[in-house]
């Protein structure tokens, strides 16, 4: 009796087993691709985008410190006194005119001793860093008025250069030992002032 058993037991045993492997088969031939896969490709889909909304709250509660830092720096380089405060290129051409004048008035306010003989805005030039405007200036002044004006225009904020100085005596007034004084006066714009396209095509 307990040898007939033992068929019966492996037969069990063996349906057991051959159960198992169809329901592996099935599971890999419908449940995997259809339901299991999917779901595991949605998963990691949530996840990215669960990441992505952590990212973006995390820049949306720092954006106003960095708006802070940004507009800090900003006012930093508004206030160097290396640039001039216009905010185009014409109403810096024409500061530098009045700055010219000034120096020149400062000097001699009669205008006897120095005067502007000639001043004429060139083209802003683009090719550097940073956009420079600069005015063609010719001045007759006497020694010391001519050093009163370099000194006034050299010294002032914002700073300006005086470039390409071409001095020859001349008379001036009765007593004569005048200078006549050509040179280029220019300036520096703050970043992000665009020079008119014209101007940008002259400059190259």
């Amino acid at each position: 009796m307990p040898m007939a058993l033992q068929p019966a037991r492996r037969d069990r045993w063996l349906a057991l087993g051959l159960l198992l492997a169809a329901l592996g088969i099935v599971y890999l031939l419908l449940v995997q691709p259809l339901w299991t896969a999917p779901m595991q490709a949605v998963d990691a889909e949530i996840a990215a985008l669960q990441e992505r909304e952590q990212r973006i709250d995390m820049q949306l509660r720092q954006a106003p410190q960095v708006a802070q830092r940004l507009q800090q720096a900003q006012q930093a380089l508004a206030d160097q006194p290396g640039f001039m405060a216009e905010a185009s290129v014409e109403l810096a051409t024409s500061k530098l005119v009045q700055r010219l004048e000034e120096a020149a008035r400062l000097a001699s306010p009669d205008q006897r001793s120095c005067a502007i003989s000639d001043r004429s805005p060139l083209p802003a030039d683009s090719s550097g860093r940073f956009v420079r405007v600069a005015v063609q200036a010719r001045l007759r002044c006497g020694m010391s008025e001519w050093m009163r004006v370099l000194q006034t225009l050299e010294t002032s904020a914002p700073q300006l250069r005086v470039d390409r100085l071409d001095i020859l005596a001349a008379g001036m007034g009765e007593g004569g030992g005048g200078l006549d004084v050509s040179f280029e006066l220019s300036g520096y714009l703050r970043p992000g002032v665009v020079p008119p396209a014209a101007e940008v095509a002259n400059a190259q």
